[in-house]
């Protein structure tokens, strides 16, 4: 009965609108008080206790890297450089534009932000070369999903954070999942590419090409050496390599590129803040409905209702996936993460499932719904970026979201993909 009482609740508050964290904090606190009598008090305690986390500064700090790169020119000659590698091949501007955002990806941590510094950019070029608007759109908004699984992953950092698993460990984990997404998204363009008659971006590979467009875009490309192997190499943590990032991309904006202004940074400050401020809110009242939940017991309780269907490790996994595909569709990647984790978490690990595993493909999972109507936020950014309708955009999404699927299910059912360079490093 607390179960359903709980659920319904905190779904019947976000139905009407109220704020998430909101609903999550009255639907917790509500819950406690008709069913286990413990304390109020106890929810600002553990809302302080979630906060109160080193590794939890990375969010903040990533997100305004991210931010200030896409306003210091470093997305632009990422660009540059995506064409120089990829240009030659049938439906080159859309083999570009997920080449960038993989590159992008490395750089940001964000699905969102990639769809706009990338999409800016590549939208507007493949509608001047008679690229469908709807499909340019719907494919930057997919190529966009993979900010959040190469590394710096925020919702990497979130899940680590949750769960106590390694931020380094999860970070390694992103690496060839994410280009394996990249791969099945340009295969798909390829194909629809071929089918539309769409031309080349430029006639040949070249290798001079490639290292003029490498001189142009070194110090873009730099990012992710200096951060991923700042981390790896012991030098500093991935908290330190996002405050690393954030001096970086202002260095190369106002010195090396000098495109950066005062009024971007005001921008990209006022960004972060709004978007951490909303971020930080839920946090802490998730950390009261995760203590709430296990109090109860209910993430047990719900793991012997999935196991009563079936107790075949493989089913629980589609079912598992099933759902947060979903969730994915309705509740964004950061909310997802932080109300699903507490439940899910102990199912999967008497499954045998690791813990870095378990965060990789529910981050894919909950990744694809920025794609997914009705509330896909990069489906928003690329609409906003081409001036597309939603539903036109959603339709030519199709095909990318179908492939995102089918290497999803890959990467939950053969864990070498994700724990490869994890198991290499230690």
């Amino acid at each position: 009965m607390d179960i359903i009482f709980l659920f319904v609740f905190m779904g019947s508050l976000m139905s009407a609108s109220i704020p998430i964290g909101i609903s999550i904090g009255i639907a917790t606190a509500v819950s406690m008080k008709l069913f286990s009598g413990v304390p109020l008090v106890l929810i600002p305690q553990y809302c302080f206790t979630a906060i109160d986390s080193f590794p939890l500064l990375a969010i903040p700090y990533f997100t305004l890297a991210g931010n200030l790169m896409g306003g210091s020119g470093i997305s632009k000659r990422i660009v540059i450089f995506a064409e120089s590698l990829v240009g030659f091949i049938t439906g080159g501007l859309a083999m570009i534009t997920v080449t960038a955002c993989m590159f992008f990806a490395a750089i940001s941590g964000s699905g969102p932000a990639t769809v706009s510094a990338i999409g800016s950019f590549m939208i507007p070029q493949m509608k001047e070369k008679k690229y469908d608007g709807a499909f340019a759109a719907a494919l930057a908004a997919a190529a966009g999903s993979i900010g959040i699984i190469i590394p710096p992953s925020i919702p990497f950092v979130l899940f680590c954070v949750i769960t106590g698993a390694s931020v380094s460990d999860l970070f390694l984990a992103g690496v060839i999942p994410g280009i394996m997404i990249g791969v099945a998204l340009m295969i798909t363009s390829y194909f629809i590419a071929k089918k539309r008659n769409y031309p080349v971006a430029i006639d040949h590979f070249s290798l001079a090409r490639v290292l003029k467009a490498f001189r142009t875009s070194f110090w873009a490309l730099l990012v992710p050496v200096i951060i991923m192997g700042g981390i790896y190499g012991g030098v500093f943590t991935p908290t330190e390599a996002a405050v690393v990032g954030v001096f970086y991309a202002l260095f190369v904006g106002f010195f090396i590129h000098r495109e950066l202004t005062v009024g971007g940074v005001i921008d990209a400050l006022r960004e972060t803040i709004v978007v951490n401020g909303a971020g930080t809110f839920i946090l802490g009242l998730s950390m009261s409905f995760a203590t709430y939940l296990t109090m109860e017991e209910i993430p047990m309780r719900v793991g012997e209702w999935i196991v009563s269907i079936s107790s075949s490790k493989y089913v629980v996994l589609l079912l598992l996936n099933i759902f947060l595909l979903i969730v994915g569709c309705f509740i964004d990647n950061l909310s997802s993460m932080i109300i699903l984790t507490p439940i899910f978490l102990p199912v999967v690990k008497d499954l045998g499932v690791d813990v870095v595993h378990f965060g990789l493909f529910m981050t894919v999972a909950l990744g694809i719904g920025f794609v997914t109507p009705p509330f896909g936020s990069n489906l928003f950014v690329a609409s906003t970026v081409s001036r597309e309708r939603i539903d036109k955009i959603s339709s030519n999404a199709v095909p990318f979201i179908l492939a995102m699927i089918v290497v999803l299910f890959v990467l939950t059912y053969v864990p070498w993909f994700s724990m490869f360079l994890v198991r290499l490093a230690h």
